[in-house]
């Protein structure tokens, strides 16, 4: 007797169903999941900082070729003498003062238009309650939310800064008639763009969790940027490098700095180097008013242009530790309080 096996059917469809894939697989994006997220909802603003990184970057590279050719031909040496400066800022005047602006100003804008809403929006809208729905921990979401925005602005500035400050390191003697401290230059070259982006960033982030509203949020970081701005300016960056000084006669002619050096103050001194206002025995019998104190030259007090490099990165520093310490307190309470 023979059997038929009515089994064979089925289990080679069986064995069909197993071998074949259910579909194609899915394409695998670089930003997926959470990071994808994150850049959907702020994908106009990060697409205008990528496209103003381009296009700053292309305009800076283009720019040096000139400049170097420039330099080249007139010379510029040491000191600056003769038409140089006035040929100089005649055409690339404007160029620095605008690469000083956006550089003195995009980390103010990533911080009210990025910074500020990227928490608050959510809180504002309420989206952020799904998370607790969701099998996402709050630690993740808080990590891509966090993280994403932050790289893309500090590549950003980064590339921009470093581009800017390759452009300017070969006329530091004539840009901004070599001030490269008061003018702007400090704060748009080296490291300082990327602290202050750091900073103001994480700082908006930080009023947006506690204000719950996006624009009061944006109001409040630019306000916040101007504050620390004047304070910056008036109370910390002067105060980075060490003076140094040079003394001359009261009667002679006026100090010899080293090139690239940055005026600071001035002062009459006695012999032994005591000090006094510059204003000192300036009415009156100023002849009898100086012989009585003992005053004899003037001192004037300088940063060098070497110093600028150590300057940058100890207010870099400064603002690192700030962001670490505000960014610490955005983690913890987005963990450990309800948004």
């Amino acid at each position: 007797m023979t059997r038929t096996s009515t089994a064979g059917p089925r289990a080679a469809d069986a064995t069909d169903a197993g071998s074949v894939p259910d579909g194609p697989a899915a394409r695998r994006t670089l930003l997926h999941g959470l990071p994808w997220l994150v850049w959907r909802r702020h994908r106009t603003v990060l697409r205008l900082l990528l496209l103003a990184t381009v296009v700053g970057c292309a305009v800076f590279a283009y720019q040096r070729a000139g400049l170097t050719d420039f330099l080249h031909t007139r010379g510029a040496g040491p000191a600056v003498h003769g038409n140089l400066g006035t040929d100089f800022e005649n055409a690339y005047g404007r160029l620095f003062r605008t690469g000083t602006q956006l550089m003195t100003y995009l980390p103010v804008l990533i911080g009210v238009f990025l910074g500020a809403p990227l928490i608050a929006a959510e809180q504002e809208h309420g989206t952020v309650r799904l998370i607790s729905t969701q099998s996402v921990s709050r630690g993740r979401w808080v990590a891509a939310t966090l993280g994403l925005p932050l790289a893309v602005a500090v590549l950003c500035t980064a590339l921009l800064s470093a581009v800017f400050t390759w452009l300017w390191t070969p006329a530091h003697l004539l840009a901004m008639d070599g001030d490269w401290l008061t003018s702007g230059i400090f704060e748009s070259t080296g490291p300082v763009p990327v602290a202050r982006t750091l900073f103001l960033t994480v700082c908006g982030i930080a009023l947006g969790m506690l204000v719950r509203r996006a624009v009061p949020a944006m109001a409040g970081t630019l306000v916040l940027a101007l504050v620390t701005s004047v304070l910056w300016s008036e109370q910390v960056r002067g105060r980075l490098g060490s003076l140094r000084s040079v003394s001359y006669p009261y009667d002679g002619s006026g100090p010899d700095l080293p090139p690239g050096a940055v005026r600071m103050d001035d002062w009459v001194s006695t012999s032994d180097g005591r000090l006094y206002g510059f204003g000192t025995c300036t009415t009156g019998d100023t002849g009898a008013c100086r012989a009585k104190l003992g005053i004899v030259n003037r001192v004037t007090q300088y940063v060098d242009y070497g110093q600028m490099a150590g300057m940058q990165w100890l207010g870099a520093g400064i603002l690192l530790a700030l962001t670490v310490l505000v960014l610490a307190c955005v983690v913890w309470r987005a963990q450990r309080r309800p948004l």
